[in-house]
């Protein structure tokens, strides 16, 4: 039964055209299959942000990496002054109150990034936290929140390659990718990365599923 179960896991590996990929589990879930792309997947943001504490209002540090096509065409970085001194999350990402009191505050690192998401299809990020520091720095500056779909990238993983964990590094590990995790830019190539190597129907069904 076990040589079978080896059996059934190199061919999933072999069918996905994923050499890089290690340990996938079997028997949790059935990996969606996804046709390569003939066409040129649309214009999408990846983001991520970094956080002083845990209020969602206190993003310090944010990644941008803009797709067109099949290409990453822009990468930006930048430094946010959050609204309180407290650093509680320097243990995560590094950064701490000298790193950052002299960058701009986060209305100000949004009216320079935010062209950046012009004419995107949507934006991808690896989980909700970072739609969620979206819209609670947007509502703290009286700043317009996005319209444009957030596609969470633990569901591409899940259903494309049903892997578990889906702990970024995890993922990064499977799938071959270079991650210097909770950089914030790092983070954001990586999960632009991801759903790259995802499909376009693998896509597709992801956005479905997100509310409108």
């Amino acid at each position: 039964m076990g040589n079978r179960s080896q059996l059934v896991q190199a061919k999933t590996t072999q069918l996905l055209g994923l050499s890089n990929l290690r340990n996938l589990p079997t028997g949790r879930c059935t990996p969606l299959m996804s046709q390569p792309n003939r066409k040129r997947l649309s214009t999408f943001v990846a983001i991520d942000f970094e956080t002083s504490d845990s209020s969602r209002d206190s993003a310090c540090a944010v990644g941008i990496v803009r797709v067109e096509g099949q290409s990453i065409v822009e990468r930006r970085h930048e430094l946010i002054r959050p609204p309180r001194r407290t650093f509680s999350q320097t243990w995560i990402h590094g950064l701490a109150w000298e790193d950052v009191r002299d960058a701009p505050r986060f209305s100000e690192v949004w009216a320079t990034v935010r062209p950046l998401l012009k004419g995107a299809e949507f934006l991808a990020a690896h989980t909700a936290f970072d739609r969620s520091v979206l819209s609670a720095c947007c509502d703290a500056g009286s700043l317009a929140i996005p319209v444009a779909p957030f596609l969470d990238t633990m569901k591409l993983e899940r259903d494309r390659w049903c892997i578990y964990p889906t702990k970024l590094d995890v993922v990064c590990r499977y799938l071959g990718l270079p991650l210097k995790h909770h950089d914030a830019l790092s983070d954001a190539e990586a999960c632009a990365r991801i759903v790259l190597m995802a499909g376009r129907r693998a896509i597709k069904s992801a956005l479905a599923e997100v509310p409108s």
